[in-house]
């Protein structure tokens, strides 16, 4: 009985091997993520009363301006993550 031939897989290519976990785009969502923490956890920063804001103390309207920021920020490394794992599977990047 004849044999259907072996195909032999194509020599692997260094494009082909295993990329590094830590690339730039995490890098940068990592630094997108921590910008809000750092700042919020850091009290001696703002625990003051001035300036004040429409009336409020500096210290109430700091941690209130970081909700949106924090938003931003946290939208910005969901994206970038996104687009990395889209972009290590082979598909194209939007």
């Amino acid at each position: 009985m004849p044999t259907a031939p072996t195909q032999v897989p194509p020599p692997r290519r260094p494009a082909d091997g295993p990329r590094p976990a830590v690339t730039p785009a995490r890098v940068v969502a990592g630094i997108c993520l921590i910008i809000p923490l750092v700042s919020t956890l850091w009290v001696s920063s703002y625990s003051r009363l001035t300036p004040t804001f429409i009336g409020i103390p500096f210290f109430y309207w700091y941690q209130l301006a970081w909700v949106p920021a924090s938003a931003v920020l946290t939208y910005s490394a969901y994206v970038l993550v996104r687009r990395d794992a889209r972009s290590r599977k082979g598909g194209a990047a939007k």
